[in-house]
């Protein structure tokens, strides 16, 4: 049988497994919190779940390929992004014990009111509505080439699957699947790294040195990650629901641990790349090292492919059910939530027949919400309500002067790639913290 054969089996049978094994969600505790029988999720479900859902199918492809582009400093780099969980935990939890705010949106309407919470709600959308195509995206590219009818067909068997899954249980279903695929990931990683590390003289003394610790080769990137950590969190909600489903202090612990452990799953991923690098492999780096291996490697990695893009998928559906029927009020009822399930992934699928240009033009990055920075780091000083728009508007006017080049160069002060991704937010976090206490003295 062929490789694509076995590929096919692969992602039918574990959707079908998982679809068969979710829990049916009767009540909206059960399919928007994951509550069941009055219990909420205990530390290793969530630390499990936080990271699995964070691991996604596009987020280990980009570690292998900076592993192949830079060395192990590129899989660092990537994985500075993990520390967002130990951030997140840290004002979630001041949020919850201190504030006494059940849901970010309820932060954000108490504290700036509905607009306010309106568009931070559309920032997030445009959040949830990229993580459908961008995962499946990647599963298509194991199937076939872009465009072509595997290619198109493998999206579209994958997200019906995962959402016929994610329509039974809702949140209950995404943290019982992800602990079962952050096992696989787990077991399939370690795999990998051993058959990297078993063939020809690839020793971890390679991986060490095998790069140049310098602005040029690596360090640009994972300083503009740090920076990042700040704001990127807070514009996902796949990640902050799960900072309000348990304990205040489980919920710390788990996060605490979530950013450690998926800190050290991106670096491991990534010696994939270094590996590519080191046998002068190019190309896409996972895919083409199971190549070089063979069949089963090739099978491996796709399986974790969809894996990693199942449990993104599947919390994507849960926080978009969430957003709509609670967090926006459209409806609180399990109904509603299913409605919306099935809208956001006819949305999210649309774009995969669009070309490249049409796909960036929807993306909010990372740097565009640099404007909730301090809007978190300072969510217990009073400002004025102005102080919301001046700094995420702010922010997403430094995301577009990136996007689009406008940057000036004279403001780039080192060398190299992501040179001007880390400068632009330097000097946009900097901006943004000014343009939001600047109304706070300007009324003294």
């Amino acid at each position: 049988m062929e490789a694509i054969h076995w590929q096919w089996i692969l992602l039918i049978v574990s959707s079908l497994v998982f679809f068969l094994i979710s829990p049916f969600a009767k009540t909206t505790d059960q399919f928007f919190k994951a509550i069941n029988k009055n219990k909420a999720p205990n530390a290793l479900v969530l630390t499990g779940s936080l990271i699995i859902s964070w691991i996604f199918a596009k987020s280990i492809t980009n570690a292998a390929n900076l592993g192949l582009e830079f060395g192990i400093l590129g899989g660092i780099a990537y994985a500075g992004y993990y520390f967002s969980f130990a951030v997140a935990g840290v004002f979630i939890y001041q949020l919850r014990v201190k504030g006494g705010y059940n849901s970010i949106h309820e932060f954000l309407t108490s504290k700036f009111g509905k607009n306010a919470m309106a568009l931070f709600s559309i920032l997030i959308l445009i959040r949830l509505f990229n993580e459908i195509w961008s995962n499946t995206m990647v599963i298509g590219s194991y199937f076939g080439p872009a465009g072509s009818t595997p290619y198109f067909a493998a999206i579209l068997v994958f997200t019906t699957l995962t959402l016929a899954y994610s329509l039974k249980g809702g949140m209950s279903s995404s943290l019982f699947t992800d602990a079962i695929q952050m096992i696989l990931f787990s077991v399939l990683l370690l795999i990998i790294l051993f058959q990297v590390f078993s063939i020809g003289d690839f020793t971890a003394s390679a991986v060490v040195s095998s790069s140049t610790w310098s602005f040029e080769l690596g360090l640009n990137l994972l300083f503009a990650a740090l920076l990042q950590c700040f704001s990127y969190p807070f514009h996902d909600p796949v990640l902050t629901d799960r900072g309000f489903i348990t304990e205040p202090k489980v919920m710390r612990k788990s996060f605490f641990f979530a950013s450690i452990l998926g800190v050290l799953c991106i670096i491991l991923f990534s010696i994939i790349g270094v590996y590519a690098k080191a046998n002068g492999i190019q190309g896409d780096a996972a895919f083409e090292v199971g190549k070089a291996f063979g069949v089963f490697t090739l099978l491996v990695i796709n399986f974790i492919m969809i894996t990693s893009a199942a449990s993104t998928i599947d919390s994507t559906f849960s926080s978009f059910s969430k957003l709509i029927s609670i967090d926006l009020k459209l409806g609180n009822t399990v109904t509603i939530g299913r409605l919306s399930m099935v809208l956001l992934a006819v949305l999210g699928t649309i774009p995969v027949f669009l070309n490249a240009e049409i796909l960036s033009a929807t993306t909010i990055s990372g740097t565009m919400v640099i404007g909730l920075t301090p809007v978190f780091l300072f969510w217990n000083i009073k400002v004025p309500r102005i102080s919301f728009y001046l700094s995420v508007l702010g922010g997403l006017f430094f995301g577009f002067a990136l996007v689009f080049d406008y940057f000036p160069n004279e403001l780039v002060l080192t060398k190299g790639k992501f040179a001007d991704l880390l400068w632009v937010n330097v000097w946009g976090i900097g901006t943004c913290i000014l343009l939001y206490l600047l109304p706070k003295w300007i009324k003294r």
